[in-house]
């Protein structure tokens, strides 16, 4: 994995295997989604290594040991809606106690920004360690607003997961918040006219949810 100033691109195989089976036009719905999760898995496996431990006392069917587990409060999924609801799985599958929030943004499709229609966070969020996922990271304006809408609401540990990214959302991304830890599965080449990612994978709302 490759890392650069809180920006992490990832580089194993089955991860480029998975991403690249999603780009295919002809890859169904039931699989896309099956493949979306089984990415944000992978990455969340990486992405999650350094929760806080502590030490619990556990009886083994040996003895009594001191060993390690998660510390402090749950960890909170906050998806974008609509498309990062397809990634909630994949980071529940690691940690089935986490929190769900969610934050719903839409992109004016003249104007490409994004607009805010819905927030609702796990309580304390300040005290958790939060995920922000979204397959696509494109101009970066959802994702620049979600997560400043997290940190009004008192968030302060925060990793965002995207499948893809273009190099214009990921600088647009970090010059807004550089103490978040940005972790990308691809770095595509450039957005374009209409601010689609190329090469990309198409509209991954679409393709998670059968629509068009």
């Amino acid at each position: 994995m490759q890392q650069d100033n809180n920006i992490f691109i990832f580089e194993h195989p089955l991860i480029k295997h998975k991403i690249s089976m999603l780009r295919d036009k002809n890859t169904g719905t039931n699989e896309f989604r099956k493949l979306v999760e089984e990415i944000a898995m992978l990455m969340g496996y990486e992405a999650l290594s350094d929760l806080p431990l502590k030490d619990v006392e556990v009886e083994t069917p040996i003895e009594t040991c001191m060993t390690p587990m998660i510390a402090g409060r749950k960890l909170a999924v906050v998806p974008i809606l609509r498309a990062g609801l397809g990634m909630v799985g994949g980071i529940l599958s690691l940690v089935p106690t986490a929190k769900v929030g969610h934050i719903g943004m839409y992109r004016d499709e003249e104007t490409h920004e994004p607009q805010e229609y819905y927030c609702k966070l796990p309580n304390p969020i300040d005290e958790r360690t939060i995920v922000v996922v979204d397959p696509m990271l494109a101009t970066g304006g959802s994702a620049v607003d979600a997560v400043s809408q997290i940190k009004k609401h008192g968030g302060k540990k925060i990793k965002f997961l995207c499948i893809i990214g273009a190099p214009e959302g990921v600088e647009k991304f970090h010059a807004a918040h550089p103490d978040v830890q940005l972790y990308i599965g691809q770095m595509d080449r450039q957005l374009n006219e209409n601010a689609y990612i190329c090469p990309g994978l198409g509209d991954a709302g679409d393709r998670i949810f059968g629509t068009k």
